[in-house]
């Protein structure tokens, strides 16, 4: 396993974690989350990323049922959590979702509950708020970094200028600034790490845990030839994945992508996460699976990142036509 300093931190992350978005609590029991873990943490992951909102709170307590029967020195993991969306569903009250310090503070102290740890290393704001002043939200996170609670405080999906705002707040009033960013990141997805946070890289520092290397398991090839049935895209409720994912543009270039991995002997699944890895404000790859031999073919990655050169890393930027107009400097 490589190991990547989460930004300007001494934080050390896996370059491959694992995550259970979609997964935990909709497609895997105790005992299938129990075996995947075990898998990751042997092949020597030592991020597991969760939110309150995935499966209303059961994904948390799912994976905090895992580690507690693990019994992993604590030190050699880290584990975090998110705020936000609240885990009460459309019946949310006011105060229940959202960036206020009511929220985070009780959001923060459910997920040590339901993840059965002391502390969270990571927790991020899961979207910005507008309705929140960003020094309460800030003041907040620095509060449950004195008090222990959390180590790193990050944001996930934030515009680069809600990041250098935080930033802003944080050196003003001596406080901590979020470390870290949970942006998606794949070769649909390119925008925001390779052209938006390249200040934020360079002057910041700050560390990267992406999503979706797989573009929600797109570029594994398994939708070439239709949807099928039990996999992400065709969950209820996650129409919204499926219309922004599946189009025929995006599967001939999976297509011929395909062509590429074959050559490298590699599957799709692997080459792709391992392309993300290639660019160094990468931190970590976030894995998600629903099988042994998912999970163990997606940590080869690290096999097929040597062989990505920047000649072969060109051939691909062509056949996928998603590679970003970056600035000059």
């Amino acid at each position: 396993m490589e190991y990547r300093r989460m930004g300007r931190t001494g934080l050390q992350l896996s370059a491959l974690s694992f995550g259970s978005w979609v997964t935990f609590a909709r497609q895997v029991d105790d005992t299938l989350s129990d075996r995947l873990m075990g898998i990751a943490y042997d092949a020597g992951v030592n991020f597991f990323d969760n939110a309150e909102v995935y499966s209303r709170g059961e994904s948390e307590r799912m994976m905090g049922r895992v580690l507690k029967a693990k019994s992993w020195e604590r030190s050699s993991y880290v584990v975090s959590s998110k705020v936000f969306f609240g885990w009460k569903g459309p019946d949310k009250k006011p105060n229940q979702y959202g960036l206020s310090r009511k929220h985070i503070v009780e959001a923060c102290h459910e997920a040590l509950q339901r993840l059965q740890v002391e502390y969270l290393d990571l927790y991020y704001c899961h979207r910005p708020d507008k309705n929140t002043p960003m020094e309460e939200v800030v003041r907040t996170m620095n509060t449950l970094i004195q008090q222990g609670k959390v180590l790193y405080w990050g944001t996930s999906e934030w515009s680069a200028a809600e990041i250098v705002e935080a930033y802003a707040v944080a050196a003003k009033l001596n406080l901590e600034p979020p470390a870290v960013e949970q942006p998606e990141y794949n070769l649909f997805h390119r925008q925001k790490i390779e052209v938006d946070y390249l200040p934020i890289f360079r002057n910041l520092g700050m560390g990267t845990t992406i999503w979706s290397p797989l573009a929600s398991g797109l570029l594994t090839g398994k939708y070439n030839e239709g949807i099928p049935e039990g996999s992400r895209l065709a969950l209820e409720g996650y129409e919204w994945l499926k219309d922004k994912s599946y189009t025929d543009q995006k599967l001939g270039a999976v297509k011929n992508l395909k062509k590429v991995a074959d050559e490298l002997g590699a599957s799709l699944a692997t080459l792709s996460i391992a392309w993300t890895l290639t660019n160094s404000n990468v931190t970590t790859a976030i894995l998600g699976a629903t099988k042994d031999s998912q999970l163990q073919e997606n940590l080869k990655a690290l096999e097929i990142l040597p062989k990505l050169t920047p000649e072969l890393l060109a051939k691909i930027d062509d056949i996928m036509g998603t590679a970003p107009l970056l600035p000059e400097y």
